[in-house]
């Protein structure tokens, strides 16, 4: 019986999703005994021919190739999983969104010309279906792991509503906000990356993007008690998941508000 086939794609990214699932080490190879590797050019050079059973799609799309590009590895996939910030939310270059993309390119490069890029980046879902998501930034390879053998296995990949609040008290962490009046997103925070940033006494940073129907303006006015700025609150919400509907449109809110 032929193995099921598994294909990681990269589009405009860093590869640090692609490095999380190469960390996974002794459990990436049992992962290994159970699917046929086909297409992962960042582990090998071998490209096995589609369709694909599942495919890890790592990076945003920010040109007019890649646009087409995911479109055919939509159609040669069963099953679509979008893994970190890049892919789900536009991850940081998506802060071109609110930029004048051609001052940046000038600035950057030294042939501005010779860059064919779009305006935008966007995220995977923009362009086509996606059956699964996974956050961060990078993913935590624990719940990588966790889709792929729900997926292998038929079961359903576990999902959470928690946020990274959650996580902190699970850890028996002092609540950085309460005892220091240190900036924290935890509050508006998908769970996923174990506290990481607040057991080690740092505010949240937002790396797994909002949870569903956050209260942003609540904390936005936390952030503002902790003593920031307008445009310091612009920023905390444009980072990692800048494009991510409720971090964008506060974000937005606050930007008018800082201008003169």
């Amino acid at each position: 019986m032929a193995l099921p086939k598994l294909a990681v794609w990269k589009f405009a990214s860093c590869d640090g999703c692609q490095l999380s699932l190469l960390d996974c080490e002794d459990e990436l190879l049992a992962v290994a005994g159970q699917v046929e590797i086909a297409h992962f050019l960042e582990a090998s050079r071998e490209r096995v021919p589609g369709p694909y059973d599942v495919s890890l799609v790592e990076g945003s799309i920010t040109t007019r190739d890649d646009a087409h590009r995911i479109q055919k590895v939509r159609a040669l996939s069963r099953t679509l999983v979008t893994i970190g910030a890049c892919a789900t939310s536009g991850g940081v270059q998506a802060l071109r969104n609110v930029a004048d993309v051609d001052e940046y390119r000038s600035i950057v490069y030294p042939h501005p010309e010779y860059v064919a890029t779009l305006d935008r980046s966007t995220p995977i879902a923009q362009h086509v279906r996606v059956d699964h998501e996974l956050r961060g930034c990078p993913i935590n390879r624990v719940q990588l792991l966790e889709l792929l053998a729900a997926l292998l296995h038929g079961g359903r990949p576990p999902r959470t509503t928690a946020s990274v609040c959650t996580e902190c008290k699970l850890r028996d962490n002092v609540c950085v906000v309460v005892a220091h009046g240190t900036p924290c997103l935890g509050p508006v925070t998908a769970a996923g990356c174990g506290a990481l940033c607040p057991s080690y006494h740092r505010g949240c940073y937002g790396c797994f993007g909002p949870v569903a129907a956050a209260n942003t303006a609540a904390v936005a006015e936390s952030l503002r008690e902790c003593g920031m700025s307008e445009a310091d609150v612009t920023r905390v919400f444009r980072t990692f998941n800048a494009d991510a509907p409720a971090f964008r449109k506060e974000a937005e809110l606050h930007d008018a508000q800082s201008q003169p």
